[in-house]
């Protein structure tokens, strides 16, 4: 299956890398890729990358070629004429984001998440949600998973990207236009356990952050990280009782580049909280969003319908949203962990 006309919706450093690898495909004539857009919020901004071949806001050391990317801020266009949309804006905007699009413009579209947390007014996974409520059929649904940070993908450093849909000849194709020197790719059919997967490590990402922060070392988070994997697993296997391996990049390799990366801002952002800093401070010191900040909310109000035991997660909500001192909560914590 050739995809041949790919769109690229967000402005981030996600989408700014997505973009690179795409376009550097495309312009190698190997991927197939004919037309390759991207969606950025302001027209000051699409004008900016395209006379000075950088993101201004977002790893500036990627340069953009707008020879071989269409650079818009006209989403109703862009989303009109791509075959793929691939879809990199933060989960809690996503609604406000595609609000001016009418749903009738996604019949029949390919729908590619680079999204890692849930919609925050239905508490659905993003593929859930388009399914839902733009009626896309449930094959023509991808998710991209890591271990893999933008960064890293700016200084050409090799990663690996895990492509989950059901339809095995669209992974693949979609896996074939991304993969290159530098980026490897491998398709999976677990579209859900791969979608809460990513979702579930940017909280446990941010419990290591606030472990930093408090001053515990290696030994610990070594512990924290092993019993995130089992958490995680407990709650995969409540949402979907696919037959997964835990121990596979896109679970437990995504967890540990989360948990463990200076380029992590949700390790970033627990960092700051156990360092002292209160939420709204540590958010505006930050000027990124850290996924694991929503996804703590979302999926405890979503565990207490399935009452799965999951004290870390727990613990970053008490934290987080509670107010309850990091000291104290994490002294807790490791009382249960094993």
């Amino acid at each position: 299956m050739n995809l041949k006309s790919i769109a690229v919706i967000g402005g981030g450093s996600w989408a700014t890398a997505l973009v690179k690898i795409l376009s550097e495909n495309k312009a190698s004539g190997k991927s197939g890729i004919e037309s390759l857009s991207w969606w950025v919020r302001s027209e000051e901004k699409a004008e900016y990358i395209r006379m000075h071949r950088h993101n201004p806001d977002y790893i500036s050391s990627i340069e953009i070629h707008p020879e071989h990317v269409k650079i818009s801020s006209h989403l109703e266009e862009l989303v009109r004429d791509a075959e793929v949309l691939l879809i990199a804006i933060p989960a809690a905007f996503l609604e406000a984001s595609l609000a001016s699009v009418s749903k009738e413009l996604f019949k029949d579209k390919i729908i590619v998440s680079a999204i890692k947390g849930l919609v925050p007014s239905t508490k659905q996974i993003v593929g859930d949600y388009f399914m839902e409520h733009y009626g896309i059929d449930e094959k023509r649904i991808l998710v991209i998973s890591g271990p893999c940070h933008a960064e890293e993908v700016a200084n050409e450093k090799l990663s690996y990207l895990t492509i989950a849909g059901l339809g095995q000849d669209l992974s693949r194709s979609f896996a074939a236009a991304l993969n290159n020197a530098y980026i490897r790719t491998v398709a999976s059919s677990d579209v859900r356990g791969t979608e809460y997967g990513a979702v579930l490590k940017n909280i446990y990402a941010v419990a290591a952050g606030i472990c930093h922060g408090l001053g515990y070392g290696d030994n610990f988070q070594a512990v924290l990280m092993s019993n995130s994997i089992r958490e995680m697993k407990r709650f995969l296997r409540n949402i979907t009782d696919t037959d997964r391996k835990i121990n596979h990049s896109a679970y437990l390799g995504d967890l540990l580049v989360t948990g463990y990366s200076v380029h992590s801002r949700n390790r970033t952002f627990g960092n700051m909280i156990g360092k002292g800093y209160t939420v709204q401070a540590a958010q505006l010191e930050m000027k990124m969003i850290a996924e694991g900040y929503y996804a703590a909310k979302n999926l405890h109000e979503l565990n207490e319908k399935m009452q799965v035991k999951m004290p870390i997660m727990d613990t970053v909500f008490e934290i987080i949203y509670e107010g309850k001192s990091a000291k104290i909560a994490i002294e807790k914590l490791s009382e249960k962990l094993v």
